[in-house]
């Protein structure tokens, strides 16, 4: 049985916890908006919640907006499981291209979607507070 789900009511408490421990400018209301769905969010549940991704798609073009695993769960592949779970449905969806945005300074989340096949298509200057951003994609 998979642990990859779609994400629901009762898991909110958690994601937040993962979302406020993990990332450094997390979403907090589009988080709350994406447990009901659209957007997309995808849980790792082993049990209990310990990763989700976050996702809005257009016609041929999806956004990963957040991909999270908790402290004491990551490197065991659970982003890669995760990560792959969303590129299955949104290519099911008909989209052509996933990108995602990451800091210029995170050479782990960089490294983590270049292995994964995205390449760098943009740096975003002054994309986030203290940072530049560098937008990513890959075909799906």
């Amino acid at each position: 049985m998979t642990p990859i789900r779609e994400a629901q009511p009762e898991d909110r408490a958690r994601l937040r916890a993962i979302q406020t421990v993990t990332l450094a400018e997390p979403w907090p209301e589009l988080l709350a908006a994406a447990v009901d769905g659209p957007p997309t969010c995808l849980v790792y549940a082993d049990p209990e919640p310990t990763g989700y991704a976050l996702a809005v798609a257009g016609d041929e073009t999806g956004y990963l907006v957040e991909l999270a695993v908790a402290a004491g769960h990551r490197g065991q592949g659970r982003g890669s499981v995760l990560l792959d779970a969303l590129v299955d449905r949104f290519r099911d969806r008909g989209v052509t291209t996933l990108r995602v945005t990451v800091r210029v300074v995170d050479e782990r989340a960089r490294s983590f979607y270049e292995t994964h096949g995205f390449e760098e298509r943009e740096r975003l200057s002054d994309h986030y507070e203290d940072c530049d951003g560098l937008l990513l994609a890959r075909n799906l």
